[in-house]
């Protein structure tokens, strides 16, 4: 038996489509995270973006517990909407707790968080940012809690896409242009340093970051660096 109601799912994310675009993109997100929760009895949900030293940051949360989610996963360093944005698919766990992949995280995470699934959130084909719920009990997540999770993540997709259309100017439409523009180049970076150093995705990305920031350089120029002298 399915977890979601699909008919319920359409009928949100209709209702969302209908509605007038926010002038405010983060109080559309806002809006959104509501949507998921009420719709599907999540005990929370959040939005992440990536900045310019590619840190996730939340920018719009269900709840206490949901905001503190991301907020750890920011201090942690790791995590599964980390792991999220940079694999660019779904990362979940039954029960972060319990879970090997983030032994970092457990110590800085709020105690009612258990359950986390998350999904990248597209603009231009490359992943911005993260779609992220969690439940407060372990959870088995399925594949109809994630077809309806990347259904929002469109939605969310298209928000984003108005926005810089419009030319929004605000921290967050900042972000986005950020990502848009050297997505495809850090992407690259890498690829290189995966097989460079063989290694898998998170690591590669965490090591590119760690080198950025000891160096007090932005990732997106460091990873340019990288690929000139890999042709060199």
């Amino acid at each position: 038996m399915m977890h979601i109601d699909t008919e319920a799912l359409d009928a949100s994310l209709q209702h969302l489509r209908k509605a007038p675009y926010e002038t405010d993109l983060a109080r559309a997100l806002h809006r959104v995270v509501t949507s998921v929760n009420r719709v599907f009895g999540y005990d929370g949900a959040g939005i992440m973006l990536i900045d310019e030293e590619e840190d996730l940051l939340y920018v719009a949360a269900s709840d206490e517990a949901g905001r503190s989610l991301e907020q750890a996963q920011a201090r942690a360093g790791q995590g599964p909407c980390y792991d999220t944005y940079v694999v660019g698919h779904p990362v979940s766990t039954k029960d972060v707790r319990s879970d090997s992949r983030w032994p970092q995280l457990v110590d800085v995470l709020d105690e009612r968080v258990r359950a986390v699934a998350g999904v990248p959130i597209l603009l231009g084909g490359s992943p911005v940012g993260t779609l992220n719920v969690y439940r407060s009990e372990p959870y088995g997540w399925d594949d109809s809690d994630i077809a309806a999770l990347r259904a929002y993540a469109g939605l969310i997709g298209e928000l984003m896409a108005a926005a810089l259309a419009s030319h929004e100017h605000s921290v967050t439409a900042s972000q986005l242009q950020y990502a848009l523009d050297y997505r495809v180049v850090i992407e690259r970076a890498i690829g290189y340093l995966m097989a460079k150093h063989g290694v898998d995705a998170v690591s590669a990305f965490n090591r590119l970051r760690k080198q950025a920031r000891d160096s007090r350089r932005r990732v997106a120029d460091l990873a340019g660096e990288i690929l000139e002298e890999s042709t060199s």
